[in-house]
């Protein structure tokens, strides 16, 4: 590939991250609470026009056809392994950063509870719409933006090697913790960036397939919201 093409992909990355985070701003001063769901409906419904316009799906980014029966049986074991590195990401930062003294890092961030405060406080109409939240726009949204098409497109503009590769999943993983400082402050940027790390390996680790991704980040979130309903101390 020619370097015009290459500047030409990094530059479209850039956009795309500059737009995502000019959409959730707007977004932001009408529907906070509701503000990164939506950012990824308006960024995702473009990049589909866009990359089918140039003649690439959503294939290309791992949600990739699985054809054969090892592949559907390996697919629970793979999400399996997912959910252990997301909790233990979480768990795990939190717990050495209280260690460290960092006394915020063991700290619910306000912003958490002004997000969710309907679910705690049991209104099950807000706790079946963060389900679906959950499930479509983290899950799904969250995993095709920033470990699909930001991954394989810094791929595709920086090359394969050791160094680069490196930080097609260093990027990506920094702009997910970003993406989460709005309500969950710096503690929520460095917990959700080295979860995005873990997950971004992963995503290698599959061969670039999402679908587990997918699974994994619905399933801990969907149990993170129904602890918040149940009022669950975990």
């Amino acid at each position: 590939m020619s370097a015009s093409p290459r500047h030409l992909i990094l530059l479209e990355v850039l956009i795309a991250a500059l737009a995502a985070m000019t959409v959730k701003a707007l977004i932001s001063l009408v529907l906070w609470r509701y503000a990164g769901p939506l950012t990824l409906l308006v960024v995702l419904s473009g990049l589909t026009v866009y990359l089918r316009w140039r003649g690439l799906g959503w294939r290309r980014f791992g949600l990739i056809k699985l054809p054969k029966l090892k592949s559907w049986l390996l697919l629970p074991v793979q999400a399996v392994f997912a959910i252990i590195a997301i909790l233990a990401t979480g768990v795990g930062t939190a717990t050495i950063g209280a260690a460290l003294g960092f006394d915020f890092m063991g700290e619910e961030p306000a912003g958490v509870m002004d997000r969710f405060g309907a679910v705690v406080d049991g209104s099950l109409p807000h706790y079946l719409l963060w389900l679906a939240i959950a499930i479509f726009a983290a899950g799904l949204g969250e995993e095709l933006f920033f470990r699909g098409y930001m991954i394989n497109r810094l791929r595709d503009a920086l090359g394969s090697g050791f160094a680069m590769t490196a930080l097609t999943v260093l990027l990506p993983a920094l702009y997910f913790g970003y993406g989460h400082f709005y309500y969950q402050g710096i503690r929520g940027l460095i917990t959700t960036g080295l979860i995005g790390l873990s997950l971004g390996l992963l995503f290698l680790i599959y061969k670039r397939n999402l679908w587990p991704l997918v699974i994994a980040h619905a399933a801990v979130d969907c149990l993170a919201f129904t602890a918040l309903y149940f009022n669950l101390d975990v």
